[in-house]
């Protein structure tokens, strides 16, 4: 059986109700949050608000917590009933506009001023997690001179500028990337959208303005995080 996230549901969790907006079983769908018996299918969920049906990547669920409030489930693992909304902050809030939660969960949700921002903080935050998982996996190298090297291996498939390093110094970099990529035709991802401080806090160590992530599934998973969340900011 295929499953919908990262990790497996732990053992005793309750089983999910995942419903549309209209409080209809989703069996066109064909999918529940264990995952579809035909593992030939990319898992799929109904947004909320635009009533696509997209793979669960590029959506984000929610549930009702005890005290009521509509919550967000970024890994897809809590128990209960989930609504899934596109990951992009105009969806979302295009789904509070339209009462949408409510509809979904039967007038039981009830949503705060501030769930945007919560969302955007725990996305972060869970990038901030898998870019401090691949460091203690061994697959991140900071500083200029060991970027440069580890390019030059052509083992880099992640470079990563804190979001207020100088332009010169990140050009020159991203201009090594460009070409080494191209010569074993693939393509070396850029990020840029964390700020020194986070990747600090995050790598264990001070004044991290440049680094690298080798090729190795830590950083498939930190880079798959990051694109979710610059997807979310890009709104």
């Amino acid at each position: 059986m295929e499953a919908v996230t990262d990790e497996t549901a732990p053992p005793g969790a309750e089983p999910v109700d995942d419903t549309d907006a209209a409080g209809t079983e989703q069996a066109d769908v064909g999918l529940t949050d264990a995952g579809l018996p035909d593992a030939g299918r990319a898992p799929t969920r109904l947004c909320i608000a635009s009533r696509a049906v997209r793979p669960v990547e590029e959506l984000l669920r929610f549930v009702v917590a005890p005290d009521g409030t509509v919550v967000p489930d970024i890994h897809a693992r809590l128990p209960g009933r989930g609504a899934w909304v596109t990951a992009r902050r105009a969806v979302l809030a295009e789904a509070l506009k339209r009462k949408a939660f409510s509809r979904a969960f039967k007038g039981k949700g009830r949503t705060e001023p501030g769930l945007s921002d919560m969302v955007g903080q725990l996305l972060e935050k869970d990038a901030l997690a898998a870019l401090a998982l691949a460091k203690k996996a061994g697959q991140v190298v900071t500083g200029n001179a060991k970027v440069i090297e580890a390019l030059q291996s052509g083992k880099v498939a992640v470079l990563m500028h804190a979001s207020e390093a100088a332009p010169d110094g990140a050009g020159k970099l991203d201009a090594l990337a460009r070409r080494i990529g191209e010569a074993a035709g693939r393509e070396i991802a850029r990020i840029d959208g964390l700020p020194g401080e986070q990747l600090d806090l995050a790598l264990g160590r001070a004044n991290v303005v440049h680094a690298a992530l080798l090729a190795h599934p830590t950083s498939a998973g930190f880079l798959a995080r990051m694109k979710r969340l610059e997807g979310w900011r890009a709104d």
